[in-house]
């Protein structure tokens, strides 16, 4: 795992400031503390920060071809590095090391951008064509990776791993974007190709960009999407859970390659749990494995964990973290550069930590929730979507929409007394009511956090229009599938791969994601909706492959999460932080919120009646964001 950096000039090969690319690339040495690396020549300047993780000692980047014509900036792994390097000599390539990043240089001079179709793995990389004067960014298929770019008002092409170091060139322009702050305010976090600014774009998942000097109005294009298109070949349940299980033992044994230490999270969840048991089987040696626990007994899941690491014998750590551990608010959010609500950001900065303590490389079971429909809003959308199927929609707009307006909020009642979400989801066209479903902010809230000001700047915009535009490419019209669909262009690449990145990052760790291989992925999404979710349970055949490993205590218990108190930090320790940043601090500078209605927000749930905690740390975040940005 690395940092890249580059400056790429697309009018003519005029000078590159050498001392501004070395200072953006300084910024990343989180990602790369083993080494740096530079190429300039005429209008091309790359950098890169290494993490040395396999061939220690041939591995320096920027890398090149034979003759020096292709060079390659390169963040991620390729794992089946060693087949694609054989079929390269063979094809009459000279190889100078034994590493992923030189395939990628040469499988570009045989493949051009069909390269992508044969790299297997997590990938950013940037590759200079001297002969075709031609750059070439690639990111990978879920996006684990990232790549920020902007193209600048001089004609020059920048991109980084990172969103700060883009913010060191003087030539950045710093504006908003309103419609980012909306979708912000939605989703918790800026989804791809967005980021906060104007100026800066972040890469898709599964796209490139091409751009030959001299042509400089070139967009990124899609070389790969997920398809739900369902294969009927299957006869019966145990061959699926058969042939997933050698799947997935495969796809994660591939990822087990590294010349320095490597273990796993182990949560006590299905999906970590699965990982480690695969590890288990693939390896002779015992398995490395990282858990935290937490002191309030509401969040700990490390009797889960523990379970599963006495059965295995593992080599297990485990630190706990306090309900109280809320020193590293601002040193997390800061890590993420744009703002970023996801709380579970802290505890995975925690563990990423601990992991860092014992093993240079860690794999998790993230992605097992967006492939196999293991979220418990999945559940509930599909039962809303029954009975949205059976009136028409005028009615269930009049029925039920009259139906959510009129019953009480009752936060503090079992869920089953709070029906009015439901009901004004049920009113609504499915797409929307998932969008509710995902949003941050309550129905009632949304909007009225905005300035009237900023109300006109949004121009009608709503973050619907993230989902619309997604929807656009499915190709399925099964609901659970378009749910999922939409969960994998959006909340696994905005929230769940980015906060493991930049927590791992931070720490110099590597993660891998096994449930995330390519072909696995592709495999699993092509099977039925019902062996996926049934019966109220999801990741039904998952689990299902799993029984035979795994004890069902672990398997089929009730979802957790990776969850912080939020709630009573805002009722007690943090209530002060509250008054003092959001009533009187530099976000009510901004001109982009309505300052009375978050001073009733913040009233409502300190005093107990409503749970707002997740918009409060959203704005929480915001704020720090928007203090570093005008300091």
């Amino acid at each position: 795992m690395c940092g890249i950096t580059g400056i790429i000039d697309l009018v003519e090969a005029r000078f590159i400031n050498r001392e501004l690319l070395r200072d953006m690339n300084d910024s990343l040495t989180h990602r790369g503390p083993d080494g740096s690396g530079y190429h300039f020549e005429g209008g091309v300047g790359l950098g890169h920060r290494r993490l040395s993780i396999i061939d220690l000692e041939g591995g320096t980047q920027p890398m090149f071809n034979e003759d020096g014509s292709v060079v390659v900036t390169f963040n991620g792994e390729i794992y089946d590095f060693a087949d694609l390097m054989e079929e390269l000599k063979a094809a009459g390539h000279v190889f100078e090391s034994r590493c992923d990043t030189e395939v990628i240089v040469h499988a570009w001079e045989e493949w051009g951008e069909a390269c992508l179709e044969r790299l297997r793995g997590m990938f950013a990389f940037a590759i200079w064509d001297q002969n075709r004067e031609t750059v070439f960014i690639a990111r990978d298929h879920f996006g684990k990776k990232p790549l920020y770019y902007s193209m600048l008002s001089n004609g020059q092409l920048i991109f980084a791993s990172e969103l700060k170091a883009l913010m060191i060139h003087p030539l950045i322009e710093r504006e908003i974007d309103p419609t980012a702050v909306e979708d912000y305010m939605t989703f918790g976090y800026v989804p791809d190709p967005k980021t906060i600014f104007k100026s800066i774009k972040k890469l898709p998942p599964g796209h490139f960009l091409k751009i030959r000097r001299g042509e400089i109005n070139s967009s990124p294009r899609r070389y790969w999407d997920i398809s739900f298109a369902v294969n009927t070949d299957y006869i019966n349940e145990n061959q699926i859970c058969e042939e997933l299980h050698s799947k997935f033992v495969a796809a994660t044994k591939r990822r087990m390659i590294a010349d320095v230490p490597l273990g796993a999270f182990l949560s006590g969840g299905a999906d970590s749990s699965a990982v480690v048991t695969a590890m288990a089987e693939s390896s002779d040696e015992p398995v490395s494995t990282c858990s935290i626990s937490f002191g309030d007994p509401a969040y700990n899941e490390s009797k889960y964990s523990q379970m599963i690491a006495d059965r295995l014998s593992t080599n297990h750590h485990v630190e706990q973290v306090e309900a109280n551990d809320f020193s590293l608010v601002d040193e997390v959010a800061g890590i993420y550069d744009e703002p970023f609500a996801d709380s579970s950001a802290l505890p995975t900065y925690r563990v990423c930590e601990l992991a860092r303590k014992h093993v240079k490389v860690a794999l998790s079971g993230d992605g097992g929730d967006e492939i196999f429909a293991g979220y418990r809003r999945h559940r509930w959308h599909i039962n809303e979507e029954k009975l949205r199927g059976t009136l028409p929609a005028s009615l269930r707009r009049t029925i039920f929409g009259v139906a959510g307006a009129i019953y009480p909020k009752l936060d503090w009642a079992p869920r089953v007394f709070r029906a009015k979400a439901t009901l004004q989801s049920i009113a609504r066209d499915s797409i929307d009511a998932y969008l509710r479903s995902v949003s941050i902010l309550p129905n009632d809230l949304h909007g009225a956090l905005y300035s009237s000001a900023f109300r006109s700047e949004l121009q009608g915009y709503t973050a619907k229009e993230v989902f619309d535009d997604h929807s656009r490419n499915i190709d399925t019209d099964d609901p659970l599938s378009m749910i999922q669909y939409l969960d994998i262009k959006t909340y696994l690449p905005g929230d769940i791969l980015t906060k493991v990145d930049r927590a791992s990052m931070a720490h110099s760790l590597e993660v891998r994601v096994p449930i995330l291989d390519t072909e696995f992925a592709e495999w699993a999404c092509s099977l039925p909706s019902e062996l996926k979710l049934r019966g109220g349970e999801g990741k039904y055949i998952f689990k299902k492959s799993l029984e035979p490993s795994i004890p069902k205590d672990v398997l089929y218990r009730s979802k957790m999460g990776f969850a912080v108190p939020l709630a009573s930090w805002f009722r007690g320790p943090l209530e002060q932080d509250i008054h003092d940043r959001l009533l009187a601090g530099k976000i009510c500078e901004s001109e982009i919120f309505d300052m009375q209605s978050i001073e009733q927000l913040v009233k409502q749930h300190c005093s107990g009646v409503r749970d707002y905690s997740s918009p409060i740390w959203a704005l929480l975040v915001f704020e720090r964001f928007w203090r570093e940005l005008v300091s």
